[in-house]
């Protein structure tokens, strides 16, 4: 803790006057748990603000205000108790605080006591210009340190051999900030008629902008503790990126607002889940063509973000919206993660959504784009099967889809498991690529990472699977050609047979035991 008084001097004639409050500042080596009225600095990288009590003549703040893991130092500010509102504390310190002054004593050797003069300083005064410049010292040091980080995990690799990508963007501008009010007017205070969906984070609105644009407005819980941290961590992720497969980023309120709120394209046509196994599925919507495409949109959406060193964290039907041409936007960057190149994993707390989540993820603690790729095996299995990924009404071994695909596909009971609306006995072309998706969901499921393909070589199978076209036997024999051709080349192969001989079964029955016991076995 730095003691404010020392450093104006013992023999100085200035005091910090009483009257001040005390403003924390934290530089934490780690995120803290949250007390109320926690905030972040502009800095970010851990460091912290928050309102503190009465300045006190020592210039040290009550115990109480003490985080571990966390240096603390007390800036005084002008403000009377319970005035002082961290979250404008650059204000706060650009106006100052009082000091007193003490005249010497009077010549005749009484300890008489001139009336003390009270000054304003702002940011020009002795003892206010020694505490702004330490404290500029440190902002300064924690934001070179921070843009250091961002530069060093730049969002766009040098030389990338994502050409396929060479259309999508980069955008490195702030978002537009939204008034509360001008978006309470948009969804007409917030009406439930408005409302599109309930997540786990908020609840997104339908809005009218004054410029006429239809927008989604998502609306963070009050009572989440985590709202902020996933309000700045999608706004962070989206406003600097474009892609014709994501969801775009109109802009947000500020983080000080009274409700915390994104605002984005509105997408018409719903999500995924609503088609296959929601409100919409009466609809039967989605042939298998729609279905195969959006499952390529989708891997390439994604493998944009892993070239850019992003990691969704979240995939899921419920996070791929269809526009009415039922092309894909992928939404919810709110779990998204940074993942730099010189790194192999991220440790970090296991977040996402049950049925879609890396096991491996979930038992280690380590974070890898190939836990997107188990996602997205979980989407492909959902739009072959047009079932969720968790249903407690079947039996026990398959309420995790995950686990019933693997059975499914190794015991070459494919058909067990395919939407009968399909077509998948009638039609031998829906059958041939039903039968390829449904081997590379069984790749992306293992429960070791080095058998998932990574999400471009996905993508690159998958278009070969829709480009295949066969319209008889010697076509149907050279697309088949044409897709091992692509396996090949990226040293992957369809049979699920080599898959499982690699994890060293011989058994063509699997289960969820023998899924549970390799698990188990996993080195962490």
């Amino acid at each position: 803790m730095w003691n404010t008084s020392v450093k104006l001097g013992p023999r100085s004639r200035f005091r910090i006057a009483p009257l001040n409050q005390n403003l924390v500042f934290y530089n934490c080596t780690r995120a803290p748990g949250r007390p109320v009225g926690l905030l972040d600095t502009v800095c970010r990288n851990n460091t912290f603000v928050r309102a503190g009590g009465p300045y006190n003549a020592s210039g040290g703040i009550d115990g109480g205000y003490a985080l571990e893991g966390c240096n603390a130092t007390a800036v005084p500010v002008l403000g009377a108790s319970g005035d002082v509102n961290a979250s404008d504390y650059e204000k706060l310190i650009r106006d100052g605080f009082l000091l007193t002054w003490q005249p010497p004593s009077a010549g005749n050797g009484a300890r008489k006591m001139a009336r003390v003069t009270i000054l304003k300083i702002v940011g020009a005064g002795l003892g206010g210009a020694v505490l702004m410049a330490c404290l500029g010292c440190f902002v300064w040091y924690k934001c070179k340190k921070r843009k250091q980080t961002v530069a060093s995990n730049k969002f766009m690799r040098s030389g990338s051999s994502m050409t396929s990508y060479s259309k999508d963007l980069e955008l490195d501008g702030s978002p537009h900030i939204f008034t509360f009010e001008e978006l309470e007017v948009a969804t007409d205070g917030f009406s439930a008629s408005r409302e599109l969906g309930d997540g786990g984070f908020g609840t997104v609105y339908k809005g009218k902008l004054k410029d006429g644009r239809v927008v989604a407005v998502k609306r963070l819980y009050k009572n989440n503790y985590r709202r902020v941290e996933q309000f700045l961590n999608e706004v962070d992720i989206l406003s600097r990126l474009l892609h014709q497969n994501l969801v775009i980023l109109y802009g947000c309120t500020s983080r000080m607002s009274r409700d915390l709120l994104l605002v984005y394209e509105f997408i018409a046509n719903g999500t995924v889940a609503d088609h296959l196994h929601g409100s919409r599925a009466a609809e039967r919507g989605l042939t298998w063509p729609l279905r195969l495409n959006i499952a390529i949109e989708t891997a390439e959406a994604l493998a944009y973000l892993h070239a850019v060193e992003i990691i969704h964290r979240d995939v899921k039907t419920t996070n791929i919206l269809l526009d009415n041409s039922f092309h894909v936007k992928v939404a919810d960057f709110g779990l998204s993660r940074l993942f730099p190149l010189e790194v192999t994993h991220v440790s970090t707390v296991p977040q996402g959504t049950p049925g879609y989540v890396d096991p491996v993820y979930h038992q280690c603690y380590k974070l890898t784009d190939k836990s997107d790729v188990y996602s997205f095996g979980v989407v492909l299995v959902e739009l072959i099967s047009s079932k969720p990924a968790v249903d407690m009404s079947r039996s026990h071994s398959e309420i995790n889809l995950a686990n019933m695909a693997l059975n499914r596909i190794q015991n070459h009971q494919v058909v067990q498991l395919v939407d009968p609306e399909l077509g998948y006995n009638t039609d031998p072309e829906t059958k041939r690529t039903i039968d390829r998706v449904a081997e590379v969901a069984f790749q992306c499921l293992q429960l070791e990472r080095d058998l998932r393909p990574s999400i471009k070589e996905v993508v690159e199978i998958l278009t070969c699977v829709r480009d295949g076209d066969g319209g008889d036997n010697s076509m149907n024999k050279k697309a088949s050609q044409k897709e091992d051709v692509c396996l090949l080349k990226d040293g992957l192969q369809f049979s699920p047979d080599t898959v499982i001989h690699r994890f060293h079964s011989q058994s063509t029955n699997h289960s969820v035991a023998s899924n549970a016991s390799r698990l188990s076995n996993i080195k962490c």
